[in-house]
């Protein structure tokens, strides 16, 4: 019939574009965006989202997306805008103007890199809101100057409320974010675990798995109002580290969610649904690979890069170690200077080495390596009008 014409002509399309020729490198917003994440959908890929706390780190997943030539997401959160903004703030909006000057970084750079980026907001719990609500001024006002938000997207996170109160909030924050075109993220059901202030180690078991219907409740709710959303639902997830196979995964789950969605709706389309995955550490390739198939766009990833980037500082200061104990006075003899080794560019670049590795896993077991060859075009500043005689951004 006409539907499924529709969807196979859809579906092909996206599968036989190349993601360079439909989406730009730099920051992705809007449009750009919802092309991104179809094609992930379509061709079966996740895209790696990873939490960063400073320039360095976000610097580190770039070089990862360049090298590894893949699309990526970074993502910042209420405890990672505080620490950029700088512990000794004590304003109520360090979160928020943190996580605004991450943003900023990032459009700054993107475009250096050569391959796609997309900038999102972390869990925010209800107690969180005000955070969320700065985010949301900044980008109405880069909306309004630049004809974009400054951030692609969003994450509430409200899974300990009701559901009825979780997606009451999420829609009439939908609204607003629709009018720019901006990305929600939402979840319903809980991810186990601790990870920045949140903790739910002492959860319901069975709110660790969501159901078909509350997705489609979700899906049913915010479609009304656009189809800019995607939803992480519960199976089985833990924030935190776990030996592979001492986390039971249930990604089977998703695929039961799409399936009934789809009846529900009578869509064209195979996975319906722009799924999300929390908590990954602990799962096994197979896992992933499963999580992937059934629709998942996107995999949080923080736990395992924190780990990497101290990893390579470590070992560089035991190689190092009797370098860094002065600054004049080493094995090479006692008037020998040491600023070679204890120059933080140095050791800072060892663990943005190391996470870069890290990263470059994640993107090939997600299956988003080689999706995006890195441009070669000069890059440029996304922050304002670009003055290409001085290389820089007048905002």
């Amino acid at each position: 019939d006409r539907n499924e014409a529709l969807r196979r002509t859809t579906q092909s399309r996206i599968k036989m574009a190349s993601l360079m020729e439909i989406v730009p490198p730099g920051v992705v917003t809007g449009d750009d965006l919802l092309k991104l994440l179809e094609h992930a959908r379509e061709v079966g890929y996740a895209i790696p989202a990873v939490n960063c706390t400073s320039s360095s780190t976000c610097n580190a997943v770039l070089e990862a997306a360049k090298k590894n030539n893949s699309p990526v997401m970074i993502q910042v959160s209420n405890g990672g805008g505080k620490f950029y903004a700088g512990k000794d703030v004590k304003d109520p909006n360090a979160a928020a103007a943190g996580s605004v000057a991450l943003a900023m970084h990032v459009r700054c750079m993107a475009k250096y890199y050569g391959v796609p980026v997309v900038l999102h907001s972390d869990h925010c719990a209800k107690k969180l809101l005000p955070w969320f609500d700065g985010m949301l001024e900044a980008d109405e006002a880069f909306f309004a100057k630049h004809g974009e938000p400054l951030f692609s997207s969003h994450m509430l996170d409200l899974s300990e409320e009701p559901d009825e109160e979780n997606i009451a909030i999420c829609v009439e924050y939908f609204k607003k974010m629709a009018q720019m075109k901006i990305w929600l993220e939402m979840e319903i059901g809980i991810t186990g675990g601790e990870e920045d202030g949140v903790n739910n180690e002492d959860v319901d078991p069975e709110k660790l798995y969501t159901t078909p219907e509350q997705v489609y409740t979700v899906y049913e709710a915010l479609s009304e109002i656009g189809d800019m959303f995607s939803i992480a639902a519960a199976f089985g997830n833990v924030h935190g580290v776990y030996k592979p196979g001492n986390v039971k995964l249930s990604p089977e789950k998703l695929g039961n969610h799409q399936a009934y969605t789809k009846e529900k709706i009578s869509s064209p389309l195979e996975k319906p649904i722009f799924l999300v995955m929390h908590g990954g550490s602990g799962s096994t390739d197979e896992e992933i690979q499963l999580a992937v198939s059934n629709g998942v766009i996107k995999m949080n990833i923080d736990t395992d890069t924190q780990w990497a980037y101290w990893d390579g500082l470590r070992k560089f200061e035991a190689a190092n170690h009797d370098f860094l104990q002065g600054q004049i006075g080493n094995p090479n003899g006692a008037d020998k200077p040491n600023k070679k080794f204890y120059d933080p560019r140095v050791w800072i670049r060892k663990a943005e080495e190391a996470m870069i590795v890290r990263v470059g896993e994640s993107m090939e077991k997600l299956g988003s390596a080689g999706k995006y060859t890195a441009s070669t075009e000069p890059g440029s500043p996304q922050i304002g009008d670009y003055s290409s005689s001085s290389g820089c951004a007048i905002m």
